[in-house]
């Protein structure tokens, strides 16, 4: 049984990944709260089992948090 306290407590949210081979083409698809430890994983925006065995879609990828970050020291300079 959950305990009334586990109600109010933040949950991280899901996100969603696509393992990519070395060509681009999408092999597995992921949702979960953390980044997968293999390496290959890319985040997406959504999950779509057409892309299995295809290319990845380049406006299906999220830009990286490392880019981000680089993206807005550069803004501030």
């Amino acid at each position: 049984m959950m305990s009334l306290w586990s109600l109010f407590t933040p949950r991280a949210r899901m996100r969603r990944f696509a393992l990519l081979d070395a060509k681009g083409t999408c092999r597995a698809l992921r949702e979960c709260r953390e980044v997968p430890a293999e390496q290959g994983w890319v985040e997406v925006r959504e999950l779509r089992n057409h892309w299995l065995g295809q290319p990845l879609p380049e406006d299906a990828r999220l830009e990286s948090r490392a880019s981000r970050g680089r993206r807005g020291s550069a803004l501030a300079a």
